[in-house]
């Protein structure tokens, strides 16, 4: 399927309204019926404004944050529209993607191709 992924950065203790921008997002995306989100807890950054955050033992509020998302085309406009909707202070990124599940278990009646390496049977 072709779509886009779609990254949002923010800090971890930003908020919008009662919810920080994080919870916000993964909720408009529930909302939307978006399968799937990635939250990456990122170490360093740099702000739009060439501002420093950084996550320190003793706080962890200035912390970056990445939530990813694949999306269609169409799931991509609804949730800028809120986003936009909502004058939420926001950097995304949105670049063209190919997405899919591949599922890693083979049917009953499948044999593996001739010529390829067998693993020994660990039954004696």
């Amino acid at each position: 399927m072709n779509g886009y992924q779609l990254t949002f950065y923010t800090e971890k203790n930003r908020k919008h309204g009662h919810q920080t921008v994080c919870e916000w997002l993964l909720h408009k995306t529930r909302e939307l019926g978006i399968c799937g989100a990635t939250v990456l807890n990122c170490a360093e950054g740099v702000g739009h404004a060439g501002a420093r955050h950084a996550a320190h033992v003793l706080k962890l509020t200035d912390q970056p944050l990445q939530i990813i998302l694949a999306v269609t085309a169409e799931e991509a406009e609804q949730l800028l529209e809120i986003v936009r909707t909502e004058r939420l202070h926001v950097f995304y990124v949105r670049y063209p993607v190919e997405f899919g599940m591949i599922s890693g278990d083979l049917p009953n009646h499948a044999e593996p191709a001739q010529g390829l390496h067998q693993p020994p049977s660990t039954q004696g």
